[in-house]
C-alpha cells in the first residue's frame, strides 16, 4: 500500500513536470520572440490600443448585459420558477444586443468628437494678426532644384524638408536594393531670386549606417527605433536629414499614445542616427536638433481638431472650425507650411491658411503651431482670426494673372504657394521652379477690393494694383511720384550755369559754340 502511494505520488509529480515543461516550450519561444521582435509588438499594441479605445464601452456594455442575464436566469432557478427563464433570457440577450449596437455607434461617434477636443486642448482662438514671418522659396521650387545638384548619386530621393533655423533645403537619398539605407544628404540654399548659391553633400557610411525607415529586416531603422525605445513610433513624412561638419544625421520626431477610452498623441522626443557610425540616439532634449523637433504630423492633427472648437452637435453638422484651403496654388500642398519669424532670431512655426467648414473657400483664419517643443506634452496652437479675409487661393492665382500680366505667367512661369506671412498679410510667389522672380503680397480685401502689390523677389516695391491707405507700400509709391514730378520740372527748368570765372578757356569756348548754334536755331524757326 505505502509503495503504490509512493510511486502514485512520484508519477503525479511526473505528469506535472511533464505539462511544465510542454507549456515552457510553447511560452518561453513566444515571449522571447515578442521581446526581440520590439518593432512589431509595437506596432500591434498601438493598433490594438486604438481598437480598444473605439470598443471598450460596447464591449462593457454587453459584458453587462450578459451578466445581468445570467443573475436573473440564476435568480429563478434559485425560486424554483424555470418556465420562461429560457424566453428571458433570450429578451435580455436581444436587449444586450441592441443597447451594444446602440453604444457602438453612438460611442464611434462621439469619441471622434472627443479625440478632436484632446488635440485641442492647447489651442487658443485670438484676432491678432500673425506674428510676422520671413518669406522663402516655395517648397516646389525647392524640390525642384534638388535633383540637379545631386551630381553622380545614384539613389532615389526619398524626401525634402525646408529646415527654418537655417532657411536651406535638406534632401534625403534613398541607396538602391532592398538591404540597403541612404545613400547622401544634400542641403542646398535656394535663395529667392536665384539658383541655389551654396550646397553640402554629406554621404552616409553604408558599411556602417546601413538602415533607412522602412528598410528591410536589420536594415529597417523602425526596428532599430524601437529596440532603443519600445512604445514610440513615428510618420516617416516626419524625418529628415541635417549635415554636421559632413556627417549626416538622419532626425526623426517620435510620438507616444497616452488615454485609454479616448487615445491620442503626443511628441516623444527625437532619434538621431549617425550616417558615418549607425550609432542610434534616442532623446526628449530637443534643444540641440538642428531642424524642426516637434512632428508635423501632429501639428497637422492638432489643426484637423479645431473643427471641435464648438460644441457636439456644431462638430457633428460641421458648423465649427476650420479646413486647410485646398485650391488654387495651394492644391497638394495646402497645409503646415513652415515658416521662420522675422523679428525672432531661432523661432519657427508650421501655419496653414484656413477656410470654414462648408463650401465657403475664402481664407478666415491662420494657424500656427511652434516646430520646436520641449517636453512631452501637446504644443500651443494659435488660430488667429483674420480681419479683412483673404480671397481664396485660386481666386488670387486668378487676380495676379489680371493684374500683372506682364510678368505672370507665360512659358514656365506660374504662381506658387499663397502663405501668410505674418500681419495679416499673404504672399504669393511667381516664376519657374528653377528661378523664383518675382512675388506678390496682398492684405485681404479692404475697400470692396483684395489690396496687391507686387515686389521683385527680393522683396523690392515695384507697383501695386491698390495699395491699402496709409500702408508703407503707398507712402513709398506717393515718394517716387514726388520725386518723379521734381525731376520732370528740373528738366523744364533752365539751370544757372553758375560763376563764369570758374570755368577754363576749352569750357568757355564751348558755352559760346553751344549759344551760338542755339541763336542760330531759333532765327531758322522764326
Amino acid at each position: 500500500m505505502e509503495n503504490r502511494t509512493h510511486w502514485g505520488g512520484a508519477e503525479g509529480a511526473g505528469a506535472l513536470m511533464g505539462r511544465a515543461l510542454r507549456v515552457g516550450i510553447v511560452v518561453l519561444p513566444v515571449g522571447f520572440v515578442l521581446w526581440y521582435a520590439s518593432y512589431y509588438t509595437t506596432i500591434a499594441v498601438w493598433e490594438l490600443r486604438k481598437l480598444f479605445a473605439w470598443f471598450a464601452l460596447p464591449l462593457l456594455a454587453a459584458a453587462a448585459t450578459a451578466v445581468a442575464a445570467l443573475v436573473v436566469g440564476w435568480l429563478r432557478r434559485r425560486a424554483g420558477r424555470k418556465a420562461g427563464a429560457g424566453n428571458a433570457a433570450v429578451t435580455l440577450g436581444c436587449l444586450g444586443a441592441v443597447v451594444g449596437l446602440g453604444l457602438t455607434v453612438g460611442w464611434l461617434v462621439y469619441g471622434s468628437y472627443l479625440q478632436d477636443r484632446a488635440y485641442m486642448a492647447t489651442a487658443q482662438v485670438v484676432t491678432e494678426p500673425v506674428p510676422a514671418l520671413a518669406a522663402r522659396v516655395p517648397y516646389v521650387a525647392g524640390k525642384a532644384q534638388a535633383a540637379p545638384h545631386l551630381g553622380d548619386v545614384t539613389g532615389e530621393i526619398s524626401d525634402i524638408t525646408y529646415l527654418p533655423d537655417s532657411d536651406r533645403f535638406a534632401t534625403l537619398v534613398e541607396r538602391r536594393g532592398w538591404l540597403a539605407g541612404y545613400e547622401v544628404g544634400l542641403v542646398q540654399d535656394v535663395p529667392l531670386g536665384g539658383e541655389s548659391r551654396s550646397q553640402e553633400r554629406c554621404p552616409f557610411d553604408v558599411s556602417e549606417a546601413d538602415a533607412r525607415i522602412s528598410g528591410w529586416f536589420t536594415h529597417n531603422l523602425g526596428r532599430k527605433i524601437s529596440a532603443e525605445k519600445r512604445w514610440v513610433r513615428f510618420e516617416a513624412d516626419d524625418a529628415y536629414v541635417t549635415c554636421s561638419e559632413g556627417t549626416p544625421v538622419v532626425v526623426v520626431p517620435l510620438k507616444r499614445q497616452t488615454g485609454i477610452l479616448v487615445v491620442t498623441e503626443r511628441p516623444a522626443g527625437v532619434a538621431l542616427y549617425n550616417g558615418r557610425t549607425g550609432k542610434l540616439t534616442v532623446t526628449t532634449d530637443t534643444s540641440a536638433v538642428p531642424g524642426p523637433s516637434y512632428p508635423i504630423s501632429l501639428a497637422a492633427r492638432q489643426r484637423e481638431g479645431t473643427a471641435a472648437v464648438g460644441g457636439f452637435s456644431d462638430w457633428w453638422f460641421e458648423r465649427s472650425g476650420w479646413d486647410a484651403s485646398e485650391d488654387g496654388a495651394n492644391e497638394g500642398n495646402e497645409s503646415e507650411f513652415t515658416m521662420r519669424y522675422a523679428t525672432e532670431a531661432g523661432r519657427s512655426a508650421y501655419v496653414t491658411p484656413l477656410t470654414p467648414q462648408g463650401e465657403a473657400s475664402s481664407v478666415v483664419a491662420v494657424s500656427t503651431v511652434p516646430t520646436r517643443h520641449q517636453g512631452g506634452e501637446l504644443a500651443p496652437m494659435t488660430v488667429h482670426r483674420l480681419d479683412p479675409a483673404w480671397s481664396s487661393p485660386k481666386a488670387l492665382v486668378a487676380l495676379i494673372k489680371a493684374e500683372y500680366r506682364d510678368v505672370c505667367c507665360y512659358n514656365d512661369d506660374q504662381v506658387f504657394e499663397v502663405v501668410p506671412t505674418g500681419g495679416g498679410t499673404w504672399t504669393a510667389t511667381v516664376g519657374s521652379e528653377q528661378n523664383v522672380r518675382y512675388r506678390v503680397e496682398g492684405k485681404g480685401q479692404v475697400g470692396g477690393r483684395e489690396a496687391t502689390c507686387l515686389k521683385a523677389a527680393d522683396g523690392g516695391l515695384i507697383r501695386c494694383a491698390y495699395a491699402v491707405p496709409g500702408s508703407p507700400e503707398e507712402q513709398e509709391l506717393k515718394r517716387r511720384e514726388q520725386q518723379k514730378q521734381q525731376q520732370q520740372e528740373g528738366a523744364k527748368t533752365p539751370g544757372d550755369p553758375g560763376d563764369l570765372t570758374g570755368y577754363t578757356n576749352e569750357q568757355l569756348a564751348e558755352l559760346q559754340r553751344r549759344m551760338t548754334e542755339e541763336i542760330g536755331r531759333r532765327l531758322k524757326a522764326g
